[in-house]
C-alpha cells in the first residue's frame, strides 16, 4: 500500500480524519509529511486534543526515532494501535516485556509487522512500506477508538 492508499482507506470510516502535518498547521517542521489518523464524529479536535489510532511516519526523528532507518527513498512507517492484548496476540510477548526484545528486532525490514522501536511499551505496532496485512489491523484500531470514544458534551 501507497501512503495515499492508506489515508484514502482509513479516511473511509465513518467518523475518522487524516491530518497531513504541513507548514500551514503550526506544528514542529520535523512533522510535517507525517499523516495522524484520528476518531472524531464531533469534529472537536481542535479544541479536544487526543491521542491518534495510527500514524504514517516518512522520516527519521533525529536523537529520538531513528531505529527504521526512514531517511531511505521511498521509506516510510504505518503505526498502529493495537493496545496490549492485540500486541501480545500479534508480536508473541507483552508490551511491558518489550525492553527484553529490543535488541534483536530489524526495525528497517519492510512489509513486515514490528513492534514500534519507541512506542511498543504502550502498545503500537508498526510496518514499513505495508501490504494488504496493514487493512485489517487498520480496521481493528478504527473500531477500538470508536469503543473508546467519549462524546464531549456542551456544558
Amino acid at each position: 500500500m501507497t501512503e495515499n492508499e492508506i489515508i484514502g482507506f482509513v479516511s473511509g470510516f465513518p467518523g475518522a480524519v487524516a491530518m497531513t502535518i504541513s507548514a500551514d498547521s503550526g506544528a514542529p517542521e520535523i512533522a510535517w509529511g507525517d499523516t495522524f489518523f484520528y476518531y472524531d464524529p464531533e469534529g472537536t479536535l481542535e479544541a479536544r486534543p487526543r491521542q491518534p489510532f495510527a500514524t504514517i511516519v516518512t522520516k527519521d526523528y533525529d536523537g529520538y526515532d531513528t531505529a527504521s532507518d526512514l531517511n531511505r527513498p521511498g521509506v516510510f512507517r504505518l503505526n498502529i494501535h493495537v493496545g496490549s492484548g492485540e500486541f501480545q496476540r500479534l508480536v508473541g510477548y507483552p508490551p511491558k516485556a518489550h525492553a527484553e526484545h529490543h535488541a534483536g528486532i530489524d526495525y528497517t525490514v519492510e512489509d513486515r509487522l514490528i513492534p514500534h522501536p519507541v512506542y511498543a511499551r504502550q502498545g503500537w505496532i508498526a510496518i514499513l512500506n505495508p501490504g494488504e496485512q496493514a487493512r485489517p489491523l487498520l480496521a481493528e484500531a478504527h473500531a477500538r477508538a470508536v469503543a473508546h470514544h467519549r462524546p464531549h458534551r456542551a456544558s
